[in-house]
């Protein structure tokens, strides 16, 4: 267990003894040592694990339907605290030093007819700015939610997402900042009983972004589909930490993720952690994640982790590949006239279309289409 002071933390035996806690004090500063820092390069955090409170925020605009409200919220209003605690020391200040929230409520039984956009925009500041933002979906609602973080930003957030019982909610996050933006960021979701939660990560633009994907289901019958898609070029660090926890009988949860790398130092890191806990009786899990490498000087880190305390799940597994292009089906397609370069961005658009379909959300997809397109453009360069 977790140990205080100037004592060196244990490290975990379990993923059931992860620190969780409002309170920044629980979490030990680190040093980069720890597990769940040892892949990220410190040097770039631009001191968001130390820094104080700013009255800085990003920009937030977006477009309300009829059932939707967007409001502030005090910084002692319990919404704020209804969703799984901050797993680390980052979310933890950005919970103390946001002084407040802004939460998206869905109304109870309302059927949204389109997605709601939220677009973040960043100060284009290197001045460390905080934030929580709340989604609450209430009892057999149904909701798209789009949240779009651009410009230039040193910013660390917590995300804190509700799903009440039999509702429904599709949440697509982009990270579409500027080359120079630093993004630390926690994603807490809360899924009700009967509840349907499907979360759509999506990380193209910054200099480093780190995002911790949690969810904890609350109630029987639950289902969540994690959905992730990152795109590194040279310089650039992008780090998807998540954990599923399972402590519910009876839920269902579908982990994939897919990234590529490309240009020198490129780095993207996934862990995936899941958790079925001894009363989660009847779990059915998978989680997957698969890298495609197009450079000599890129580099990608995945470690699945599954860790079972009753024997009586329906399915439970992970898996976990990293390689660069398949020869053979470049000769296939090269051999029946397409050039080297484009028979490439084929098999690349094949390797992501899969995420693009599932995310579901047309105007997500369209622009997801466009990024890959872009992304490929300089592909060529880094596989030369």
């Amino acid at each position: 267990m977790a140990r205080k002071g100037n004592l060196e933390a244990a490290p975990l035996t379990s993923a059931a003894e992860r620190v969780a806690s409002y309170d920044a004090a629980a979490f030990p500063a680190p040093t980069g040592r720890e597990e769940e820092w040892r892949f990220t390069p410190f040097r770039r955090l631009r001191g968001l694990l130390e820094a104080g409170p700013s009255e800085l925020r990003l920009k937030c605009t977006t477009d309300l339907p009829d059932g939707v409200e967007l409001v502030e919220v005090d910084a002692d209003d319990p919404i704020r605290t209804a969703a799984p605690a901050p797993a680390d020391r980052a979310a933890a200040l950005a919970f103390a030093h946001a002084q407040g929230a802004t939460a998206l409520k869905v109304a109870a039984n309302t059927e949204l007819a389109r997605p709601v956009v939220i677009e973040r925009k960043g100060n284009g500041t290197a001045e460390t700015t905080w934030g929580q933002l709340i989604v609450e979906v209430g009892a057999n609602a149904t909701a798209t939610v789009v949240i779009d973080h651009t410009g230039s930003a040193t910013f660390s957030g917590l995300l804190s997402v509700i799903v009440g019982d039999g509702a429904r909610l599709t949440l697509v996050s982009l990270q579409d900042w500027d080359d120079d933006a630093v993004h630390l960021e926690h994603h807490a979701a809360c899924v009700g009983r009967d509840a349907t939660y499907k979360s759509a990560i999506v990380t193209l633009g910054g200099d480093l972004v780190r995002l911790t994907p949690t969810v904890r289901f609350s109630g029987p019958g639950a289902s969540a589909e994690m959905l992730g898609l990152y795109f590194a070029d040279a310089g650039q660090h992008l780090e998807h930490r998540l954990f599923v926890d399972h402590d519910q009988p009876g839920c269902r949860s579908r982990v994939t993720y897919k990234g590529a790398a490309q240009g020198d130092g490129a780095h993207t890191v996934w862990i995936g952690d899941v958790l079925i806990r001894a009363a989660a009786t009847a779990t059915d899990t998978y989680e997957e994640n698969r890298n495609l490498l197009l450079g000599e000087r890129a580099r990608a880190d995945s470690v699945p982790n599954l860790e079972i305390e009753t024997g009586e799940v329906v399915g439970a597994g992970h898996a976990s590949t990293t390689g660069r292009f398949d020869d053979e089906q470049l000769f296939y397609l090269m051999a029946r006239g397409i050039t080297e370069d484009d028979a490439r961005r084929l098999v690349i658009r094949g390797f992501f279309a899969e995420i693009i379909e599932r995310i579901g959300v047309v105007e997500v997809r369209d622009r997801l289409l466009a990024a890959v397109e872009a992304e490929l453009a300089d592909s060529w360069k880094a596989t030369s």
